[in-house]
């Protein structure tokens, strides 16, 4: 099947050309279809699969014909970066068509957006926060909205999103089609979603499956040693460019700080960056001035870079499925690539979950011996770990107690041979 199946227009086919497509992805395959069609779509698919096309092209298609300068379709996305990449190729698919997109989102000032939006547009990207602010000074109407779209939507309809979108949701017209498209989504997240899609057509394509061309490495090493560990891995592997995901935004900030001062190329992506900053980080590792990108799950949405070799899990994900949308970000586009994940020793029933979903046991590393100079930054992190951990007033003694039972419980097995074994 080659796009021109789907007889776009010949502005859209010219966007497709211009965008290097060849041939449709299945999630394309399955979906174009019915959102030609006028139908509701709920569509499931992993990361790095063409949901954006999947979209974006049918929704050229159908606002060629009609009024302009309205706002007739919504595209609602969780994060800037992703809002901004939408918008990009919307850009760039729609070049010829003389169709107008705006991207709307905080950390920023209004003053742009709200001329944009003036100067008239059919097509809104934007952040909830934003959007509402907008709404609320009546920058815009969404009276006339005959499309929305949800991307992402396992984060937009996270607890902190909802209300939000609900708010939305409520100001839409009732007759229009609505189309919700994501990397993962829980059965719970799933009836949110169905409650604003009237008799969808279900595109599902493997969405919780991890991808084929990665393989996946799994190594036992306690907290203390994961940024020696990080930076041995870094010295020893190929690696092109390496997504590494931590659990927290500080945790984020000092790491991509840790690698930076021992002389890697590296950049945080985390919540606490201006947008001007998170802009740079972004662009910095998509053009190569950043051989590292230490982010958050929340920042790291709408990272579409090619050419990932590596994917490090720094700290275990929450879910299953966390680390299948984490580590979809290599072996994209038939490329092969690799996600490393650092287990610590509360770590285990998480591995055994992430192992059922991947249908295999993830191959065993030993974590190597370290030198005198890394041994010692094992202890100044533990200190500084310690130091968090510790409440304001603090018996004498206790402090030594702990860091003796922290270091009895950092020996741990998820089956691999101990530190230092041959």
């Amino acid at each position: 099947m080659s796009f021109k199946d789907f007889q776009f227009h010949p502005t859209i086919n010219a966007g497709i050309v211009a965008c290097g497509y060849t041939t449709p992805t299945p999630i394309q395959m399955n979906g174009i279809p019915p959102i030609l069609a006028g139908r509701d779509i709920l569509g499931l698919a992993q990361t790095g699969t063409g949901k954006t096309a999947a979209f974006v092209l049918p929704l050229l298609q159908r606002l060629l014909d009609g009024p302009r300068k309205k706002v007739r379709a919504l595209i609602v996305a969780p994060t800037r970066e992703l809002a901004e990449q939408i918008h990009e190729n919307i850009g760039m698919m729609g070049k010829e068509t003389g169709l107008r997109s705006v991207v709307i989102y905080g950390g920023v000032g209004k003053g742009l957006q709200v001329k944009t939006l003036r100067a008239g547009v059919e097509i809104v990207v934007a952040c909830p926060g934003r959007l509402l602010d907008l709404l609320n000074d009546k920058a815009l109407s969404l009276n006339t909205v005959e499309v929305l779209v949800l991307d992402e939507a396992d984060h937009m309809f996270d607890k902190g999103f909802l209300p939000d979108i609900r708010r939305i949701i409520r100001l839409l017209p009732v007759k229009r089609q609505s189309l919700v498209f994501s990397a993962t989504m829980p059965a719970e997240i799933r009836h949110l979603a169905e409650e604003i899609l009237r008799n969808p057509a279900t595109v599902q394509i493997a969405h919780n499956q991890p991808v084929a061309a990665i393989s996946h490495v799994l190594f036992q090493v306690a907290t203390a040693q994961k940024t020696s560990l990080l930076k041995r891995i870094i010295h020893e592997q190929e690696m092109t460019s390496a997504l590494v995901f931590t659990r927290t935004k500080h945790k984020a900030k000092s790491l991509a700080m840790h690698l930076e001062k021992a002389g890697f190329s590296a950049a945080s992506l985390q919540g606490n960056l201006s947008q001007q900053k998170r802009q740079q980080a972004l662009d910095g590792f998509r053009d190569g001035t950043y051989k590292i990108l230490v982010a958050t799950d929340i920042a790291a949405r709408g990272i579409d870079v090619l050419g990932i070799s590596h994917v490090i899990n720094y700290d275990v994900p929450d879910t299953a499925e966390t680390y299948t949308h984490r580590t979809g970000r290599t072996g994209r586009a038939e490329r092969s690539g690799q996600a490393l994940t650092f287990a610590g020793q509360d770590d285990g029933k998480m591995i055994a979950l992430i192992e059922r979903n991947l249908g295999r046991k993830m191959a065993r590393e030993t974590t190597p011996v370290f030198t005198a100079a890394e041994a010692q930054e094992h202890v100044e992190a533990k200190r500084e770990n310690n130091t968090r951990r510790l409440p304001a007033v603090k018996k004498a003694g206790t402090s030594g107690r702990n860091q003796k039972e922290r270091s009895r419980a950092s020996s741990f097995d998820f089956g691999m041979r101990k530190s230092g074994q041959r």
